[in-house]
């Protein structure tokens, strides 16, 4: 959840690492810290934003060629400089060790003791610091740094990232990985690290993705990377296609804004290749995918957060479509439940980043359990999912920046629907009319997501009705109810309006009870088979003095009137009717944002990639 960024070069690289920061605000911290080595290490921490970090490195003249920085999101420990990276050793005045550390160690408190003991002082509360001493410890009993990193994270346990420099060794840096993100960035005489790909795009495109248990040794001439074993390893070198220009705002005011209306584009070119070919194919999904899916009987979702509305989006499709049972599944809780596995359930793991901590300790659960067909759904190329599972399909939203989702899981909607029509074709239940009628709705998605984008000046002024309040309800039935949890996911996140979803038909199990005029109700409301059951919950709100924000089709006979509030999305776009009503939620959640005052892109407490439990 936190951003490692780190360069050893023959110039200063103060200004990079400076710039690798601010491309890694968006992950979530709320603190920052660089620490470089010119004769000593000098250190500089700063809570807050990146921008008073880069205020009192001027301040401090802070130079040099070799360099870690970091922002945290607290885990151990407060708030506070104190607490904030890269952490050092043996002592605040006289480091020689200097730490950087995304994870969690988790026998970190049997760690600080026997540290203790052996005369090392803490000066934070923070799980990291344990690192930097036993670093130090093998280090000041003459291991080279490498074999003194190899020798302190061969005692910990947990998941972790984490760059070490050290004063007698001002020509290398040792980076290791664990369960969370790090890449090396390779340059011409310089070389990088980062837990990110957009904090090194400035100086180079050329990244390779470390693995689980490597640890590498950085150097001006070049880049050395062990394995588990300790054995030289090779890692392939990949040209990173994310542009520079994704990852800047243009004309608009957030990310999340901009985020919102590039879905035509993303949905556009993440169906490119299906369209272009004009079927359902197996292989979408990977070379073997055709010999996968024959074996298929069921399909086990299991995602987190956005993602996980996502893969209930997807029940719908997949037993209505292919005919196939489909359990969803949060991946926290999944790996710490028994669970009766079968050898023919497909297991698929939604995330956007590819590294969710959570997601990627379930894929490993399941396929220690037997469950070796695996399927990955993710936005990010070469990620840690993807690479552990079977098969794989790319979205192609480009670089997300803000914390709350918006084009990353319109596309996986979209991901999800194709499975479904290519599971379906596989055993015989989709037929040739059916496939060519699916696939021209896939066509005309983007024009009807502009459509609805189209509407934002409405949404805008609905807006402003729950600016002053408190609390919403979200109404959606069907396959319309995960977009409700959808959209009161985002209020909650960028508002900080306490939200909820239900079903419908649950209204009077218990929901009704909190319906008054305080409380405005937001129904997802498209002209389908269950359009008169959802009138009828209405009927049920408006009884009781609820205002009712409706979102419905062109085509569904509704009449505004006192507390009955109607914004017509487009003619109903059939089954693919829970992506298009995805936009207005999303736009109503960023402009209640926006009047309320809150940092869109980085609403307190959350960060973009969760890599810690």
């Amino acid at each position: 959840m936190c951003g490692i960024v780190g360069a050893i070069a023959k110039r200063d690289i103060v200004p990079t690492l400076i710039e690798g920061l601010s491309r890694l605000e968006y992950r979530g911290y709320d603190s920052a810290g660089l620490a470089v080595l010119d004769g000593a290490i000098e250190r500089v921490r700063a809570v807050g934003r990146v921008s008073e970090l880069q205020n009192k490195s001027a301040e401090a003249n802070l130079k040099g060629f070799l360099g870690i920085g970091h922002t945290r999101w607290a885990t151990h420990g407060g708030v506070t400089e104190s607490n904030a990276h890269p952490h050092v050793s043996p002592t605040q005045q006289n480091p020689e060790i200097a730490v950087v550390h995304n994870g969690i160690i988790e026998n970190h408190d049997e760690q600080r003791d026997k540290l203790k003991k052996l005369g090392y002082q803490f000066n934070s509360q923070t799980d990291t610091e344990v690192i930097a001493h036993l670093v130090h410890f093998y280090h000041a009993k003459g291991a080279d740094l490498y074999t003194a990193v190899r020798q302190a994270v061969s005692e910990l346990t947990g998941a972790f990232a984490i760059s070490v420099i050290a004063v007698n060794q001002p020509n290398v840096m040792v980076c290791a990985r664990q369960g969370c993100p790090l890449l090396i960035g390779l340059g011409d005489g310089e070389n990088f690290i980062a837990s990110d790909v957009s904090a090194v795009l400035s100086v180079t495109r050329k990244v390779i993705y470390l693995e689980d248990g490597d640890i590498a040794k950085l150097t001006t001439q070049g880049v050395e990377i062990y394995g588990e074993d300790g054995t030289l390893a090779e890692r392939k070198v990949h040209m990173s296609d994310v542009s520079l220009a994704s990852l800047e705002l243009g004309p608009y005011s957030h990310f999340m804004q901009k985020e919102i209306h590039e879905q035509p584009r993303a949905l556009t070119d993440t169906i490119e290749a299906l369209i272009d070919d004009g079927q359902f194919r197996p292989e979408l999904f990977g070379a073997g995918a055709h010999d996968v899916f024959k074996q298929v009987q069921s399909v086990l979702i299991l995602a987190a957060g956005t993602s996980y509305y996502a893969g209930l989006t997807a029940k719908y499709w997949l037993e209505s479509i292919a005919k196939i049972s489909c359990n969803v599944e949060i991946a926290s809780e999944y790996r710490y439940r028994a669970s009766v596995a079968s050898p023919h359930q497909l297991i698929v793991t939604i995330s956007q980043s590819g590294e969710t901590l959570d997601t990627m300790e379930a894929l490993k659960h399941a396929k220690a359990l037997g469950q070796h067909l695996t399927l990955s759904i993710c936005n990010v190329q070469e990620s840690a999912i993807p690479r552990a599972s079977e098969l794989v399909f790319y979205t192609r939203a480009g670089a997300e920046i803000g914390v709350a989702s918006t084009k990353a899981f319109t596309t996986q909607l979209v991901a999800l629907f194709v499975l479904a029509a290519t599971l379906a074709k596989q055993k015989g239940l989709l037929t040739a009319a059916q496939e060519q009628e699916y696939l021209a709705a896939l066509r005309q998605l983007a024009g009807s997501v502009q459509y609805a984008l189209n509407l934002e000046p409405q949404i805008r002024e609905w807006a402003k009705r729950f600016a002053d309040k408190e609390h919403a309800l979200f109404l959606g039935r069907g396959v319309h109810y995960p977009v409700a949890l959808e959209g009161a996911l985002k209020l909650k996140e960028i508002s900080y309006i306490h939200a909820e979803a239900y079903p419908a038909g649950e209204l009077k199990h218990g929901p009704l009870a909190l319906v008054d005029s305080n409380m405005p109700v937001v129904v997802i409301a498209p002209n389908d088979a269950l359009l008169e059951k959802v009138k009828s919950n209405m009927q049920e709100v408006k009884a009781r003095g609820g205002e009712l924000f409706v979102f419905a089709d062109a085509d569904s006979h509704f009449t505004e009137s006192e507390g009955v509030h109607v914004i017509r999305t487009p003619r109903h776009v059939g089954v693919l009717s829970p992506i298009l009503h995805t936009i207005p939620v999303q736009l109503l959640a960023y402009h209640a944002a926006l009047m309320r005052g809150t940092d869109v892109d980085k609403p307190r407490n959350l960060a973009k990639s969760v890599t810690v439990e």
